[in-house]
């Protein structure tokens, strides 16, 4: 019953997810470029959000979450939100790499495909996952330290306010804040992901050399713009991911919160 819970939660919220696209895409390519990548961005949202939500959860209830205080394990959230988020992103990678790509240029549907063919004729279907490792090393800490900092100001609040559970206002309010916090730590990552999906199906375009490696890639970031091209669109990032984030964990607080009433009325009407 508690994964059902969770699952509908998750469906619920899961097309919040879909804003990312919007923000993301070119701004002066014409109001139609906005829905560039929404296909498979909304294809997307509903499995990533459904693996990371629930086995989020499910992690956390299975190692002992709510047993002490929040800042006593502390590594519990973490270690849940590491698991859950390297499970999501292996599985959804490849459409993250083509929305990517739709995203970066204006491309038809035929033209995208011909850069799949070429991307796999050269690499393999390996090839799909590519930015899969600056990925995981931006989301994968994001998720660390997002639901850390998430269960810990949850708990704080809500001993504060003399709550057995967060408030819509609570859980905005830690959303919102862990998720500045992890979107700063991480912007590097983004920058680099960012850079190594757009390089779908170019490999052997003459005259280019594209450095491969997540590190590689960020030195010659760092060679060519310095600190702030590691950190280059920060300030949009932020005004998307803290919203974002408390929007999507509120929503969801909300929905577990008003289907675990309902089940234990249902319970006791018997």
């Amino acid at each position: 019953m508690k994964i059902t819970i969770q699952v509908t939660c998750t469906i619920f919220v899961c097309v919040l997810y879909t804003q990312d696209a919007f923000i993301k895409i070119g701004r002066n390519e014409g109001v139609t470029s906005l829905w560039s990548g929404l296909p498979p961005t909304l294809l997307m949202a509903v499995p990533a959000t459904m693996i990371y939500f629930t086995a989020y959860d499910q992690l956390k209830m299975f190692l002992g979450f709510g047993r002490k205080n929040a800042a006593a394990v502390w590594w519990i959230p973490m270690s849940a939100g590491i698991i859950a988020r390297i499970g999501a992103v292996s599985v959804i990678n490849p459409l993250e790499l083509i929305r990517t790509k739709m995203q970066s240029k204006a491309l038809t549907y035929t033209e995208l495909k011909n850069c799949v063919k070429t991307a796999i004729a050269q690499d393999g279907w390996l090839s799909l996952w590519r930015g899969l490792a600056p990925t995981l090393l931006r989301d994968v800490p994001f998720s660390a330290m997002y639901w850390t900092n998430y269960e810990i100001f949850k708990s704080v609040l809500c001993t504060r306010c003399e709550l057995r559970e967060p408030t819509l206002a609570i859980s905005f309010a830690s959303g919102a804040v862990s998720g500045m916090i992890a979107g700063v730590m991480t912007m590097p990552f983004d920058v680099v992901k960012t850079h190594r999906q757009t390089e779908l199906g170019e490999k052997n375009i003459p005259g280019k050399q594209m450095p491969t490696s997540t590190l590689s890639i960020m030195k010659k970031i760092y060679r060519e713009r310095g600190t702030r091209g590691l950190f280059a669109g920060m300030t949009p990032r932020i005004i998307r991911v803290a919203p974002a984030c408390a929007i999507m964990i509120s929503s969801y607080e909300l929905m577990k919160s008003f289907f675990r009433k309902r089940n234990l009325r249902l319970l006791e009407n018997g």
